[in-house]
């Protein structure tokens, strides 16, 4: 080992150890510029942002915050708006960027879609730029083909990200991509979690010469602390700030797609690109306890199940009973009703083709008769979920606007193992095993952007990835609005998740919820499969908290995922 290695690595230790300079007492994380420097060996510097699973400090602020799951990324964004962008500005600067810095979690090639407010006229707005299934449709549909080009969607990413800007942003395409052309052109350190996801997913990443090429450059795999390039997606994105649409869905990246999709047995055509439009659409409403809530409607689905399971669980007496961390009632109960929204919400499908009944899935006499019918019928075992892959952004501005952005792989990372002018396919037809489209229909997807209001003004804006997304997004919310927990501890307390992967039936728990309140919760029928401590599995609350009084924004970064807020 050379000197120069053998000094890094003591730098690398001692920053871990005292928190690397930029949060004393937290390790991993160093706040620096924001890109990679390299030594003469290839090895990243310690002056980055280190993603790190773990505590992370809390953020507040009166001039803007963000949330996101990647560091690199909230930087940009918080640039973005010291620099004058707005809250649509900074979350889709830090969107685009994740597709770079967190390429296991999302890509261009799968969805994108926002909730909107702005605050100047108050009125919130919602965009889906969701996945389309292929026109030719997918007889035969089956797991194995999760590892094909059938596995490939219509992505909507682009169109979204092009949309929202349009209609809500106020800087150039080019400044706002421009950190992302940044990261993939100059590269950034290989962190812990990318890592174990490159490693895990070894089968398929090095498939193709394009994959090799990213991924394990000279014949193995980078190794974590190297810099990964990815110059191709740098000069793709390029051309998407220069051609935009044009150039995704009616030239040459359409083409492009569908030549590498077909070469592996998928369907997609140039006329699936043509055809797709993204959908301005009115966002799903509701109310709780006072507050109006404002979430993502069908076939964007999830935030109508946080609202259903709100419904039901505010004819329980939830403070009464305490918190899910403290009271067997509450778990049993929050776990049943988040099931069952689950479950039924698999019956959703395109509403744009088919009548999905919301005014009675989101009213409050359906939410008392399914409690009622729960109360009289055997507990209902977890559905099994798509696999995790997804990124949830969340900012504030200074004026009070505010944009929360859910985007996504859709899917395992790079688990049909193609790529298209450097960028991964997304297997994106994992959704397909919970609702299956129509040929040409919008996919329904288990997302939940949700902001919710007190006497009109915004108080809590949340979103979260992974399987467990609602029961995160629903016990997050509780604890803060219900029992007054600030966010900073909430994201620490022990949570229960969503299906278990392994484990048909059951829900995931994580070991520090106490045992007893979990042993009475099974007693009365609940399954849960128990996991390590603050699990990846179980979301991600990437959520904002408003006070009415000050309008201080806080934040912090859920310990489950390698985020960061900070304030402007």
């Amino acid at each position: 080992m050379s000197e120069r290695r053998r000094a890094f690595l003591k730098r690398a230790a001692a920053a871990a150890a005292a928190g690397a300079g930029g949060v004393p007492g937290v390790p991993g994380i160093a706040l620096g510029a924001g890109r990679a420097p390299v030594d003469a060996e290839g090895i990243a510097s310690d002056d980055v942002v280190t993603p790190y699973f773990g505590k992370k400090p809390v953020a507040s602020g009166r001039n803007g915050l963000v949330i996101t799951s990647s560091p690199h990324a909230t930087r940009a964004a918080v640039q973005l708006l010291r620099a004058g962008g707005n809250a649509c500005d900074a979350a889709l600067c830090a969107s685009v960027t994740q597709t770079v810095t967190e390429p296991h979690m999302t890509t261009i090639t799968g969805m994108l879609a926002m909730l909107y407010y702005d605050a100047a006229t108050k009125r919130t707005t919602y965009v889906s730029g969701g996945m389309n299934a292929p026109l030719a449709g997918l007889p035969g549909w089956n797991p194995t083909d999760l590892s094909t080009g059938r596995s490939a969607g219509v992505p909507g990413w682009w169109a979204g990200f092009e949309a929202a800007l349009a209609k809500h942003g106020s800087r150039p395409k080019a400044e706002v991509v421009q950190p992302a052309i940044d990261y993939a052109r100059n590269g950034f350190a290989i962190y812990p979690f990318l890592y174990g996801e490159m490693l895990v997913q070894l089968d398929t990443i090095g498939k193709t010469p394009t994959g090799r090429r990213i991924y394990m450059p000279n014949g193995a795999l980078l190794p974590p602390g190297s810099i990964l390039k990815q110059v191709e997606a740098a000069d793709t994105l390029e051309r998407l700030v220069a051609e935009g649409n044009q150039f995704f869905y009616h030239g040459a990246f359409a083409q492009a797609y569908c030549d590498a999709v077909k070469a592996a047995g998928g369907v997609i055509t140039p006329k699936d690109f043509d055809r797709y439009e993204v959908r301005w659409m009115e966002p799903a409403r509701g109310t709780y306890h006072g507050y109006d809530i404002l979430a993502s409607p069908p076939p964007d689905n999830g935030g109508t199940h946080v609202i259903e399971a709100l419904n039901m669980l505010e004819l329980l007496d939830l403070k009464k009973m305490g918190p899910p961390t403290e009271s067997a009632d509450s778990l049993y109960w929050m776990t049943r009703v988040i099931n069952e929204a689950y479950e039924q919400g698999a019956k959703h499908t395109d509403p744009s083709s088919h009548d999905v009944p919301l005014e009675m899935i989101l009213s409050k006499d359906y939410a008392a008769m399914r409690l009622r019918l729960m109360k009289m019928t055997p507990v209902r075992e977890a559905r099994p979920a798509p696999p995790p892959g997804s990124n949830h952004v969340t900012v504030v501005d200074g004026k009070g606007n505010i944009a929360t952005i859910l985007h996504s792989v859709m899917s395992l990372p790079w688990q049909n193992g193609l790529f298209a002018m450097g960028l991964s396919i997304a297997a994106s037809g994992a959704h397909f095993f919970r609702v299956m489209p129509a040929p040409g229909d919008r996919a329904t997807v288990y997302i939940a952007p949700n902001i919710i209001f007190k006497n009109g003004r915004p108080v809590l804006v949340s979103g979260s990835p992974s399987v467990g997304l609602l029961q995160n997004i629903v016990q997050n919310t509780t604890n803060i609005l219900d029992f007054g927990i600030p966010i900073g501890e909430s994201v620490l307390r022990p949570r229960f998740g969503g299906p278990a992967t392994t484990v048909p039936g059951a829900n995931y728990i994580e070991v520090d919820l106490d045992e007893k309140v979990r042993a009475a919760a099974e007693k009365r029928g609940l399954r849960y499969f128990v996991t390590s401590p603050w699990h990846f599995m179980n979301g991600s609350f990437e959520g904002i908290h408003i006070d009415p009084a000050t309008g201080t924004a806080t934040a912090s970064a859920d310990p489950r995922r390698s985020g960061m807020a900070e304030a402007v």
